[in-house]
């Protein structure tokens, strides 16, 4: 790891103006260099402003928390020499958990072997720094296993080195109460490869933003989100794919469920290649099952080109109600219509669950959402 700074930004001042392209986004660790949030900017217009005060204006603990992992070395690490490698925070929130957090936690994982679990159980009103790097050729996974009532506001970076095949799988599923705000920066260097799957169940908020940088010649990355929301809960992703170099390839699909007056999901989709992304080929989509009324998505893809030579680009967006044709086929061969709409609705959402690519936590997830489905036919 390379010392980095953490107190440069990407431009002189904040401003409300808007950018040409999302790359030109004011970036800073200092708070100071935002404004408090506010509906009225781009970045918070679809956030729940109030419900995030606490991580936005409150008091939070720094301080090192109670962590369990296994099958890689870790460590906590002042932030001056460790923070800042694979991007720096674009907003407030995260700016504030960047200055707060005292040490980063650096998960250093490499070779090849069993996954490699972080399993975190959290409460108060904290600020925390995660960093996961992968060295040159490994092939790992990491899961990180998020539980507690916590007020959450961390950033977490994932550096893949040359050659290295890692898969990040984040398990959020938080206390009914909890809200989590977390910014993702991704650096893919060359040849290098990552899954990054987020699972976002629970909590009162989740606000989960990746933004991915494709920084090395042929690296890539299969990006996959799954969230099911009922209770009047908010889960919002805002997902930025930049690719810098050459022959770079990405893959963003994110799927969720909503049920419930109140609830709200957010999908935002950026996806930048730049003037030197030559032979870039990039897909992104996101789709929304609407369960009952009352409940709301969003979903935001865009897409920015600035060279004329790539492979392929393209992007998709849809959100609607369950299918009645496959309703109808199912009550035709003597299935009830509750249960056919469980059905469909369960074998929507487990086509995110089957790229976790680790049998028993799918098998567990699965579950999980079966019984979030029946749930939801129970009050219907």
């Amino acid at each position: 790891m390379t010392e980095a700074s953490t107190n440069s930004s990407s431009a002189p001042e904040w401003s409300d103006t808007p950018v040409q392209t999302r790359n030109e986004r004011f970036a800073s660790a200092q708070p100071d260099d935002f404004p408090a949030i506010s509906a009225r900017q781009l970045e918070w217009r679809l956030s729940p402003i109030d419900a995030l005060s606490a991580l936005a204006e409150g008091e939070l603990d720094g301080g090192h928390y109670d962590v369990t992992v296994t099958g890689a070395t870790h460590e906590w690490v002042s932030m001056a020499t460790i923070a800042g490698n694979a991007g720096l925070p674009e907003d407030r929130i995260s700016a504030r958990a960047w200055s707060t957090a005292i040490d980063a936690l650096h998960v250093l994982v490499d070779g090849e072997g069993d996954p490699v679990v972080i399993h975190r159980d959290l409460d108060g009103v904290r600020a925390g720094h995660l960093v996961l790097e992968f060295a040159a050729n490994t092939h790992r996974t990491v899961i990180i296993e998020n539980h507690g009532s916590v007020a959450l506001a961390e950033n977490v970076e994932i550096i893949a080195h040359d050659g290295s095949n890692a898969r990040v799988i984040h398990l959020n599923e938080w206390d009914n109460s909890a809200i989590h705000a977390a910014s993702h920066f991704v650096r893919i260097d060359k040849d290098a490869h990552v899954d990054h799957v987020l699972i976002s169940l629970g909590g009162a908020v989740q606000r989960v933003n990746p933004a991915i940088t494709l920084s090395g010649v042929g690296s890539s990355i299969e990006s996959y989100g799954l969230y099911f929301a009922d209770r009047g809960r908010h889960i919002e992703h805002q997902v930025f794919v930049h690719h810098k170099a050459p022959q770079t390839k990405s893959n963003v699909l994110y799927k969720g469920a909503l049920h419930g007056k109140g609830t709200r999901t957010v999908w935002v989709g950026d996806v930048l290649i730049g003037p030197d992304a030559t032979g870039t080929d990039s897909y992104e989509a996101n789709r929304n099952l609407v369960l009952s009324d009352g409940a709301r998505a969003d979903s935001i893809p865009n897409l920015e080109i600035e060279t004329g030579d790539i492979a392929g680009a393209g992007h998709a967006s849809a959100t609607g109600r369950l299918d009645d044709e496959h309703l109808f086929y199912l009550q035709a061969r003597g299935i009830t219509e509750s249960e056919a709409r469980r059905l469909v609705a369960l074998g929507f959402l487990v086509d995110i669950v089957g790229h976790i690519g680790i049998p028993e936590v799918e098998e567990r997830l699965t579950a999980t959402l079966a019984l979030a489905l029946d749930a939801v036919e129970d009050s219907a």
